[in-house]
């Protein structure tokens, strides 16, 4: 990283020290800093407008409370210009510009605080420092940081989950409903706060993503707590009931340490929020990927063929499902430790490999944070075992696995996320969570990491005809919270009109075919899981076939073209010279649109779209000379445009 010094102020200790401003690159984004009768605040406004009033700094620890009591001894403003590549996310090359402003305070002349933020055009990033002359280590046992915004504010976020609760007490697991423009200060469903990422809207005056990044096995998960009737939120640690009760709901670390950053995503229209790179600007690698990390598709089985399908038929069925289609994987789901065996995994494998299809391997994490039933147990949770597996999949050939169950966010499971992710890389597997936590930044910090579920994704659509039913107004919320911000495992693309094995039976799909192909571009995961089975191959038109086969997974670029969280969404996507433009309509009224593609200006592009009978048509269309084109979705429809 590259660091400039602009101009250092120190200032000599006092009880209340003036307001110190950064400002990002281009003027518009700022935020205040100071320190009131020994406490720090600050506030953020965007073009003159204040986005969060007033708001909470500090720690509180076992040293003492850093949110009272400080004395500055000086701040410090200084650039950041780093480019950095993302291999597998939804942009592949990052100039990240910011300016850094970092104000040092002094408690019981002994100890110091560093509040540092970090503020670019439309990304501001947060972390604390803090360090003693006196002591080798630090407990944080909380963070007074907050978010006060304007009382007109309405949210678009997700309550947490009470600690082991859900089935077989596997939560929390950030897989709950969104509120959808909800007035801030309201009491969420189970009144213990809400899970990062989280959408503000503040009216005209534009729109704020919160969130974290950069947690390693050196911190906690956080999230937000209930909001006041004025409209704070503050940082709230893991409940304790979490991860079966096991371990501490704290952050104990070496001094000096440093916190996780909070992000905060600013912008006057939802163009920031789509087009963010917080959660990797301010992060870095890890360790080194033991092999190149390949993106892909994948099949599997069990998302509409359920439990009963992981038995070696099926799994050689779906393996030329895979082949068929050209994708790379197939991920191989829970219980294939029992209906089918370690000892016939061999010839499985095998089996894929000959159809140049890798193979993906479920395990359940276990210890005492689960109660579920699914194997195989046991294998991930202690190194001797992990170890031990892992050796058997690299000798087989195994590409990558998927490990489900975890239920918290205390410092040990994020202790535990990151040594599956490390021994993963030793033997050279890719790694999937689900039932887990946000990613925070791991597509960056842990090379091999491809991809997270954490959201209420397309299980949910096989359980329950209520999930369904919300299947498109989900597709135009996830784009601007969970996924702006991370990889998410979602697993979607359907033509089966039911949810079902035999497409008769189970919950109605209620969305159109065009719809889902659109989300095969709208939701970005390193690795996409789709929910296509072999029926599908005679009953689908060759040109779904033929985008299916090369539809990509990572992305070069993305870009917001319009669209309100719960209402409709479109946003285009570039690999390479091929662009993607994917919008879906969650309304129930058909919805007509002319959107601005002004690189694509007089080109012919091919489109993919609802036609009457809810199947899909294929037709091209050429936008006019400043780049504008017509399109028209239906209700629960929806539209793919794509160059050749």
């Amino acid at each position: 990283m590259k660091k400039i010094t602009l101009f250092a102020l120190f200032l000599s200790a006092s009880v209340t020290m003036s307001a110190q401003e950064v400002q990002g690159p281009d003027g518009a984004l700022k935020v205040t800093v100071s320190l009131e009768d020994g406490s720090p605040f600050y506030q953020v406004s965007y073009n003159g407008t204040l986005m969060l009033n007033s708001s909470p700094l500090g720690l509180k620890t076992s040293i003492g409370d850093f949110s009272t009591g400080l004395k500055s001894i000086g701040c410090q403003v200084q650039t950041t210009d780093e480019t950095y590549s993302l291999p597998h996310a939804k942009v592949s090359r990052v100039h990240y510009l910011a300016n850094e402003l970092t104000c040092t305070y002094l408690k019981n002349n002994q100890d110091t605080l560093q509040i540092v933020f970090r503020v670019s055009n439309n990304d501001i990033a947060q972390i604390y420092r803090l360090a003693s002359a006196k002591h080798g280590y630090c407990t944080i046992n909380a963070e007074t940081t907050g978010f006060h915004f304007p009382v007109q504010t309405t949210t678009f976020i997700t309550p947490q989950a009470p600690a082991g609760s859900g089935w077989m007490g596997t939560k929390p697991s950030y897989e709950e409903e969104y509120t959808i423009d909800q007035p801030v200060g309201t009491p969420s469903k189970q009144k213990v706060g809400y899970t990062f990422p989280a959408l503000f809207h503040l009216g005209n005056n534009g729109w704020v993503l919160l969130s974290e990044t950069g947690v390693s096995s050196q911190y906690v998960g956080t999230r937000l707590s209930e909001g006041s009737s004025d409209g704070l939120y503050t940082i709230a640690f893991p409940q304790k009931g979490e991860n079966g009760e096991a371990s501490d709901t704290t952050a104990t670390a070496a001094l000096p340490l440093t916190t996780s950053w909070k992000t905060i995503t600013v912008g006057k229209t939802l163009k920031p929020i789509v087009e963010t790179t917080a959660a990797y600007d301010n992060v870095r690698p890890l360790y080194e990927p033991s092999q190149v990390y390949r993106p892909g598709r994948a099949t599997w089985s069990w998302i509409l063929w359920q439990d009963g399908s992981c038995n070696y038929k099926d799994q050689k069925t779906f393996i030329d499902l895979a082949a068929s289609l050209h994708f790379e994987y197939i991920l191989i789901d829970a219980l294939w430790d029992k209906q089918i065996g370690y000892e016939h995994m061999p010839s499985l494998i095998n089996y894929a490999k000959s159809k140049g299809v890798g193979v993906f391997l479920w395990y359940n994490s276990n210890g005492c944070w689960n109660n579920a039933p699914q194997g195989p147990k046991h294998h991930m949770d202690t190194a001797p075992a992990r170890k031990k597996e892992m050796a058997w999949m690299k000798l087989l050939g195994v590409k990558g696995i998927k490990v489900d169950f975890f239920g918290g966010d205390k410092q040990a499971t994020m202790k535990l996320y990151e040594d599956i992710l490390t021994d993963a890389n030793q033997y050279g597997l890719e790694v999937i969570f689900h039932g887990c936590t946000l990613p925070r930044g791991w597509e960056r910090m842990y090379p091999n990491h491809i991809s997270s579920e954490a959201a209420l994704v397309s299980e949910n659509l096989v359980f329950a005809q209520y999930h369904a039913d919300r299947e498109a107004q989900r597709s135009t919320l996830y784009p601007f919270i969970r996924n702006a911000f991370a990889a998410m495992d979602y697993g979607g693309v359907f033509f089966n009109k039911h949810f079902s094995k035999d497409g008769k039976n189970g919950s109605l799909r209620k969305t159109t075919d065009a719809f889902q192909i659109a989300t095969s571009v709208l939701y970005q995961s390193g690795i996409q899981h789709f929910g296509i089975t072999p029926n599908n191959l005679s009953e689908e038109p060759d040109f779904i076939l033929d985008f299916i086969r090369k539809v990509p997974t990572v992305w070069d670029e993305t870009r917001f073209i319009d669209g309100y969280p719960g209402k409709f969404c479109i946003i285009a996507r570039r690999y390479g010279e091929h662009w993607y433009i994917a919008g879906t309509n969650a309304t129930n009224k058909p919805m007509k649109l002319s959107i601005d593609l002004p690189w694509l200006a007089k080109q012919t592009v091919s489109m993919i779209h609802d036609n009457n009978a809810r199947t899909a048509s294929f037709s091209q269309a050429t936008t006019d000379k400043s780049g504008k084109l017509s399109i028209e979705m239906l209700p629960m429809g929806g539209i793919t445009i794509f160059t050749k």
